[in-house]
């Protein structure tokens, strides 16, 4: 107990005290039932147990003075909207007669909330795009930390909690809440976590909560490309099976090419073989005309119009004889031209075949590309 010819120096001692106790404190003097006197830090806005009021009955000033002892007692955010200890000294005249209480009430402050100035700064710059931490109270936004590479400017100190908020849901579901947003939330897309802070001394008790906002634009940009790498790979992979059709039946038509030159070849040498059978008839008429000139002149005037025949026997064995190089030359030309397009069809032939070698590995390597982009999707989904 203090004795009230003590209470001045109390008071003067408080008002020194008031804006260096760290989180702030609000002393009172209360004498029997009425406050008397109230001095409160700048940083402890507490609009409660003013001048003039007068105390509960069951309040702890009220039982300090009932019981004659210093009393102490934890104050629920659920009375007051805050959390806070609060201790009552009993307070007495020169005839130990108690006649008030001097209060203390000093607010309650979560460890994280009370230690988030010192590691949200750090923590904040740790993720590679940056990110936004704070931490509230069941009603308003206590402190805010930006990284260097990422802030969101509609946040700010003294916001209160819109029913939407990710911190008013985490309160009301009682657990942790952990969402992607797109766009339209905060201008880029994030993952938001939010987790509820649990009374020191009651874990049913949810007292504030920490959220911590990372943009995903290099996940999403990371999920685009992979989406976009895997449609352009399909329609890769669908010209390349069409491409590898046509060269199966480029190669199909090449060997049917390769055959039905080989029978030109094999006609173009029966050709010659007509030649050459077509010369051995002339030789043979220019000798029977030949014959027949002589056996005309034996018969003299009755013979001439059998020379005149054997004349046209003679002039038609040999047209026929100075034709027969002409075909071998034809045949012959014709015969080298197979020959090169043979050689161009076996070399179009053997491309035909490394093309589609080549097209078979090109679709493995394609097979192999897309696997890959999808491991790369499921990368960017757990960034």
């Amino acid at each position: 107990m203090i004795s009230i010819n003590g209470l001045e120096y109390l008071k003067t001692l408080a008002e020194v005290q008031v804006d260096i106790i760290p989180g702030g404190v609000l002393f009172l003097y209360i004498e029997k039932d009425t406050i008397q006197w109230r001095k409160q830090s700048s940083n402890f806005n507490l609009d409660i147990f003013n001048i003039g009021e007068k105390i509960k009955d069951d309040s702890i000033a009220a039982k300090a003075m009932n019981e004659g002892k210093t009393l102490k007692q934890s104050i629920p955010s659920s009375l007051y909207g805050s959390r806070f200890n609060t201790v009552a000294i009993p307070i007495v005249d020169e005839e130990e007669q108690i006649v008030g209480a001097f209060s203390m009430l000093l607010p309650k402050i979560h460890p994280v909330v009370k230690s988030f100035k010192d590691f949200a700064p750090i923590i904040a710059e740790m993720f590679p795009e940056g990110s936004v931490m704070f931490v509230t109270n069941l009603e308003k936004i206590l402190y805010k930390q930006a990284s260097a590479k990422f802030d969101i400017s509609s946040l700010q100190n003294g916001d209160i909690l819109k029913d939407d908020s990710i911190a008013r849901k985490t309160i009301e579901k009682r657990k942790e809440i952990i969402t992607e947003l797109d766009r339209t939330v905060f201008g880029v897309n994030v993952l938001e976590a939010c987790y509820p802070l649990h009374d020191e001394e009651n874990s049913e008790e949810i007292v504030a909560t920490l959220t911590i906002i990372t943009p995903k634009e290099i996940a999403s940009d990371l999920r685009d490309m992979s989406n976009n790498l895997e449609n352009n790979l399909t329609g890769i992979a669908a010209a390349i099976e069409e491409l590898a059709a046509s060269a199966s039946q480029i190669h199909t038509n090449e060997q049917e090419l390769n055959a039905e030159i080989k029978e030109i070849t094999k006609l173009s040498e029966e050709i010659n073989e007509v030649s050459s059978f077509i010369k051995e008839i002339a030789d043979e008429t220019k000798m029977l005309g030949l014959n027949a000139a002589i056996e005309a002149a034996r018969a003299g005037e009755a013979g001439k119009g059998f020379g005149v025949v054997a004349e046209e026997i003679r002039n038609l064995s040999q047209q026929s004889k100075s034709t027969v190089p002409k075909i071998n030359m034809l045949t012959n030309n014709i015969i080298a031209k197979v020959n090169e397009v043979s050689e161009k069809s076996i070399s179009s032939l053997a491309a035909s075949q490394e093309q589609a070698s080549a097209t078979e590995e090109i679709t493995a390597s394609i097979e192999e590309i897309t696997a890959s982009t999808e491991e790369l999707n499921n990368i960017a989904k757990k960034l």
